[in-house]
């Protein structure tokens, strides 16, 4: 449905993503972020179904074109771990913000796992962002304090999640509601990544479906 394209970051230097493109021309835009296993086709799909729900969807490739498999976690932490998450969020990301809002939409940014913390980071640096919404994802402290997060912040996490764990989430929700921030935090009785229909060891259609509607609905009443 989409395609890929180039995009400028603010510093110039060029980054690629894919791109789909809602019906109607003047739709608002969210950027997707991936999970750490790069910018595979279940992310694309991400994008598409975006589109079709209105919205202009593009999800910058933060690996540069590496898509691990889904069984070889080591690799996926070592292409993480080598990612620079502040330059990744204030470049590259920021980039594919400011393209989809070249003709004055607003725009929103979403991601999972890896990227979830990436939008969250994203929600404090990036001044062009009306909205956002974290799946299963939140940054470490050093990154972002709750109280730098700048737009409403909806977040989806599981209960059963070894890698973003139930402590870590209410103790970042705390801290947004303690600052006054604009949030609403979801939980799923569910495993981390349950929106990932390609992962049937984790995908719960359910929670998936269900946490989808929220936040198509969250960003239509923030993004127009």
């Amino acid at each position: 449905m989409g395609t890929t394209i180039s995009f400028s970051r603010p510093d110039g230097k060029e980054a690629t993503g894919y791109l789909a493109n809602a019906a109607r021309g003047n739709a608002p835009g969210v950027v997707v972020i991936q999970e750490w296993w790069g910018l595979s086709e279940q992310i694309k799909g991400l994008v598409d179904r975006f589109a079709v729900a209105g919205f202009d969807a593009l999800a910058p490739d933060l690996f540069n074109g590496v898509v691990v498999p889904y069984h070889d976690a080591a690799a996926a932490a070592k292409e993480m771990n080598s990612l620079n998450f502040m330059d990744a969020t204030e470049q590259t990301v920021r980039g594919a913000v400011q393209y989809l809002k070249r003709n004055g939409a607003k725009v929103g940014l979403t991601g999972f796992c890896m990227g979830g913390a990436v939008t969250i980071i994203g929600a404090a640096k990036i001044p062009e962002l009306t909205a956002a919404v974290s799946f299963y994802g939140v940054p470490p402290a050093e990154a972002v304090k709750p109280a730098d997060v700048k737009v409403p912040l909806q977040g989806h996490f599981a209960n059963k999640d070894d890698y973003f764990s139930p402590e870590m989430v209410n103790a970042f929700e705390s801290g947004l509601k303690k600052a006054r921030k604009s949030c609403e935090f979801f939980r799923y009785d569910a495993d981390h990544a349950f929106v990932n229909e390609q992962r049937a060891s984790v995908h719960d259609r359910q929670a998936a479906e269900l946490a989808w509607g929220r936040a198509i609905d969250f960003f239509k009443k923030h993004l127009g």
